[in-house]
């Protein structure tokens, strides 16, 4: 029986997307997101027709609509928690919005219903987002795999059901289906969803493979060993799951302040409106009193004092190409202390490109023959460095002629004949093999030199004769120095490479950089073990990646921004930002924005507290009208959401584009 490895399939297996497939949660599909879309809309509705001075039947209903429809997920919530004996903010602000529609600020009590109802939704829809991510990344894996039993026979089965020991082949253009090594066959493998590779490595007998990386053009037997619960990529995700559990290291101090503002509101109201009832004062004044007392200690402008800052640099950077999903990312930004950059798709393009063009002396060629000769080759190949010779090609507008008799080896090359003559490009090391002649002795120099200096060797024969090497190599983002400069002046320290490429790849790519503190050759596990270590040592770690290999980081991470081109959906979802037009130099402003922001936030803390401690005193130690108490509260709820709004300016982005230019 013909071997497996040799036997052609029935049918040519399509080559599998290498992105994730998306899945998106509709926003609309979350009950939290209808509920506070229906909210504010009957809140738009019925605030104008309140402020035209329209009849009382006209607005009122609406207004009650809103507080059905915004207030009651959060006032079940509290119930459900009180019956835990605890109090929530959400149940307090409930309280407030009902007491301040019973003395007649029914605008007021909506206003907070809408507030709290869409924060309630946007918190839902980043959840289902990261789920559906990490949901997303197990589609890497395939779901069936062809074993081969000991007779060499061929059976397809699923993927959960592989055991260690099993020998499954993979066909050109399918994905591998489980964790193992080459037992047989040579091929190309396109492992950069794990390892961060820029190029397919090649695989033979011995070699390592990942489940979910694709195969090239050749077949391979593949050992099973390890089951599919622990392969890498189902690592990934458990990783991914955990530190997304615990992202937000602030949740425990955010509980204690919610419990005692709730019980001190709470004790306080009722304070004022019982201790002046015993000493013998009408019942309407101290309801009057207490509830003015809640209207102006009711956090609004402390809210407002943190959010508009926040959303305000978040609107600002997403009109330069940055997204922010939150509030409470914009404000940790500004607290990184250190920064771990991968190389590939991040310090780099992420595309490999013909860098060098070395015809050898005495083969009669000169640059742009050799680069015509190899292009023409490498033509029907779709193999990623085959696509940059040709690029490289068509990028000088060189013509290329036409070619026959191709073919293509994996792991050493292809051959085609060309206006007569053989040539052949691949690997060096497999196409010289043991040729001592002159040519081949001046080829193996030059390929050495190039590979020294962190390139791929291309080696180009012509009717067998070496005439000429191509070094190829990914291509550093244009302001990837500068920005280097720029975060180790802002944090305080150099940043640090994280990379699955090669040792002697990426320290040639981090001299040119200035990161000293390289760590290469790592898998996703060995990239959260480093961040991990910086946190332990007490450091704010911001994550810049862009792949899947990329995503356990960017979750373990104080901060992780992910590169929105090239990037995988899962990186992109993980992430906590995304440079939508993959400018690095970006981040240095995103984080002197967020600083600035920072600023905003406590000066409108100061601003909120003056006002609100001003106007509960008078309210406790004097006669505090009613009116003038709103006035007061509401007054203060604009300054601090007016200061706030100044970083919606195009000259704050600027501004904070020169304090980090400045710190280069």
């Amino acid at each position: 029986m013909p071997s497996a490895l040799t036997q052609r399939p029935e049918r040519t297996a399509p080559a599998a997307p290498s992105a994730v497939p998306r899945r998106r949660t509709r926003v609309l599909a979350l009950a939290e997101a209808r509920w506070a879309s229906a909210a504010l809309v009957l809140f738009l509705i019925a605030l104008p027709l309140q402020l035209t001075g329209a009849p009382a039947w006209t607005w009122g209903p609406l207004y009650a609509a809103v507080y059905v429809t915004g207030g009651w997920e959060p006032a079940w919530a509290g119930l459900a928690a009180l019956r835990e004996k605890t109090l929530d903010v959400d149940l307090l602000m409930i309280v407030a919005a009902i007491g301040a529609a019973s003395i007649g600020q029914v605008m007021d009590g909506a206003l907070l219903i809408v507030i709290f109802a869409t924060s309630g939704a946007l918190e839902a829809l980043a959840t289902a987002r990261t789920q559906d991510a990490v949901r997303g990344l197990l589609d890497l894996a395939p779901t069936t795999a062809t074993r081969l039993s000991g007779e060499g026979r061929e059976e397809t089965v699923a993927t959960a059901e592989l055991a260690v020991g099993d020998t499954i082949l993979v066909r050109p253009g399918e994905r591998i289906g489980a964790d193992g090594r080459v037992r047989d066959g040579a091929s190309e493998v396109d492992q950069a969803t794990i390892t961060g590779e820029p190029l397919p490595v090649t695989k033979e007998s011995g070699d390592e493979v990942f489940a979910g990386t694709l195969n090239g053009t050749g077949a391979l037997r593949v050992k099973v060993e390890r089951d599919a619960s622990e392969s890498v990529i189902a690592r990934i995700v458990a990783m991914v799951e955990e530190a997304s559990e615990t992202k937000a290291p602030t949740q425990l101090f955010i509980e204690k302040v919610e419990q005692r503002y709730s019980v001190g509101m709470v004790v306080a109201t009722l304070a004022v409106f019982l201790i002046p009832l015993g000493f013998g004062a009408e019942l309407t004044d101290s309801l009057l009193r207490a509830m003015t007392f809640m209207i102006v200690a009711s956090p609004c402008a402390v809210v407002l004092a943190t959010m508009p800052p926040l959303l305000s640099a978040i609107a600002n950077a997403g009109r330069h190409g940055v997204l922010v999903k939150s509030a409470v990312v914009m404000e940790r930004l500004g607290q990184i202390d250190a920064v771990a950059l991968d190389k590939t798709g991040t310090l780099t393009e992420g595309t490999p490109r013909v860098t060098d063009i070395r015809p050898l002396a005495g083969s009669g060629l000169d640059e742009e023959t050799l680069l015509v000769l190899a292009a023409a080759a490498e033509h029907p190949s779709e193999h990623p460095l085959a696509r940059a010779v040709v690029d490289a090609a068509r990028t000088r507008g060189l013509t290329i002629p036409s070619t026959r008799d191709f073919t293509s080896t994996p792991g050493i090359g292809v051959t085609a004949t060309i206006q007569g003559h053989t040539i052949a490009v691949g690997a060096p090391a497999r196409l010289l093999g043991d040729s001592d002649d002159a040519d081949s002795a001046r080829a193996a120099v030059v390929a050495a030199e190039l590979e020294d200096g962190g390139r791929t060797a291309v080696l180009v024969q012509r009717d067998s004769l070496a005439v000429g090497v191509l070094g190829i190599a990914d291509r550093l983002r244009p302001d990837a120095a500068t920005t280097v400069a720029a975060l180790a002046t802002l944090t305080g320290s150099v940043p640090m490479m994280l990379t699955g490429d090669n040792p002697r790849a990426a320290v040639r790519l981090a001299d040119e950089v200035g990161i000293s503190d390289v760590r290469a050759g790592l898998l996703p596990q060995e990239k959260v073990a480093a961040v991990q270590e910086q946190e332990k040592a007490g450091r704010k770690v911001l994550v810049i990646g862009d792949g899947v290999n990329d995503a356990p980081a960017l979750a373990a991470a104080h901060t992780g921004i992910a590169m929105g081109r090239a990037g995988s959906d899962l990186a992109l979802e993980t992430a906590d930002a995304v440079i939508v037009r993959d400018e690095l130099a970006t981040v240095p402003t995103l984080i002197s924005l967020s600083r600035a922001a920072r600023r905003l936030v406590v000066q409108n803390l100061i601003i909120a507290a003056v006002f609100i401690s001003g106007l509960v005193i008078w309210d406790l130690a004097g006669h505090l009208p009613l009116p003038l108490g709103v006035l007061g509260h509401e007054g203060s709820t604009v300054i601090v959401g007016l200061n706030g709004l100044r970083l919606l300016r195009d000259t704050a982005w600027n501004r904070a584009a020169t304090a980090a230019r400045n710190a280069r």
